[in-house]
């Protein structure tokens, strides 16, 4: 009886990881997800060997001259591309195209033009790929070197198919892309990013910060405050230029009527010698009087400038947050 219930158990547990084995065979396997490179909506599958790129947004193999890089224009644009990304003009840059074709990707549907192009290391071969999709307009370029085929066609079309599109890029990636940190935005709201350079930050009474607002007419009129941040190569090189140098860079402020200097006087910002320029306004759009402030914190051949605008009578807490968010930068 007991030998009978071993041989019962032992056939049980056979056929029971065969049961198993079976289950994670039937199990198919996950497509990889998209990347996207820091502060890009657009995202693909790269084809394996291609990495993320820190010289543009996309990816690349810098030892095998091969290259995807993206690119987002408004979704007005993609009519444009149609009448213009056509064999002829391509080919006053040098592109030869063979092909043009439709071609359908995750993000939507789009079109696809493929040639040759002659470059510093031979025979590049190109693919560029248009689509419009989730209220913009992707441009894809890819290249290969011609003589080399570790990335061949169906690899690159396989990785193109995979583009997608993110509905938006996540506030701490956008500030990455920064050659300087914000400990402390103060209740603002991140509007911008230029790449590298700025930053834009606002403050609006529904707490959301309406990207682009700027040029939105009556939605522009919702900003209680804003404030730039900007990091800029040069400046004076000697401490007795520095006040010329802070009105001349004030002068430059646009956008802002009838803007009279009140105070303008040395100080130090996070231990580096700096300048304050305060003055009032009027707004161009309401007529409503207006308060800005120009900080400029001089360092080793560049200078950190920020410029807060907010309207006059919120200008003593705007103010206030301000120089809160003034006193937390720091460059990278």
């Amino acid at each position: 009886m007991i030998s009978a219930n071993k041989k019962l158990s032992s056939r049980a547990g056979a056929l029971f990881a065969a049961m198993i084995v079976v289950s994670v065979l039937a199990i198919p396997a996950r497509a990889a997800d998209p990347v996207f490179p820091t502060g890009s909506r657009l995202g693909l599958v790269p084809p394996p060997g291609m990495l993320t790129s820190n010289n543009f947004e996309g990816f690349e193999d810098a030892q095998k001259g091969a290259a995807i890089v993206l690119a987002t224009f408004p979704a007005e644009a993609f009519a444009n591309l149609d009448k213009s990304m056509v064999p002829d003009a391509l080919q006053k840059q040098g592109i030869d195209i063979d092909k043009r074709e439709p071609f359908q990707t995750a993000a939507g549907n789009g079109f696809l033009l493929s040639g040759t192009q002659t470059g510093e290391k031979g025979r590049y071969r190109k693919l560029m790929l248009v689509v419009p999709a989730s209220g913009l307009t992707a441009l894809i370029k890819v290249q290969t070197l011609d003589q080399d085929n570790t990335y061949p066609d169906t690899a690159v079309r396989a990785a193109l198919a995979t583009l997608t599109v993110r509905d938006s890029v996540p506030d701490a990636e956008r500030m990455k892309l920064l050659p300087f940190t914000v400990g402390d935005l103060a209740g603002f709201k991140i509007d911008d990013v230029l790449p590298g350079r700025a930053l834009m930050l606002v403050d609006n009474p529904t707490g959301k910060a309406p990207t682009g607002s700027a040029d939105n007419g009556g939605a522009a009129h919702a900003i209680n405050a804003r404030l730039l941040i900007g990091a800029v190569q040069g400046g004076p090189t000697e401490a007795a230029d520095r006040d010329t140098f802070a009105r001349e860079a004030f002068s430059q402020i646009g956008g802002i009527n009838d803007l009279q200097i009140q105070d303008a006087e040395p100080l130090r910002i996070d231990n580096q010698a700096g300048y304050e320029t305060l003055a009032k306004g009027k707004d161009p759009d309401t007529g409503g009087d207006l308060r800005v402030v120009q900080w400029l914190r001089f360092g080793n051949g560049g200078y950190l400038q920020m410029i807060g605008v907010a309207r006059a009578e919120l200008w003593s807490g705007a103010f206030t947050r301000m120089r809160t968010v003034r006193d937390s930068v720091d460059l990278k």
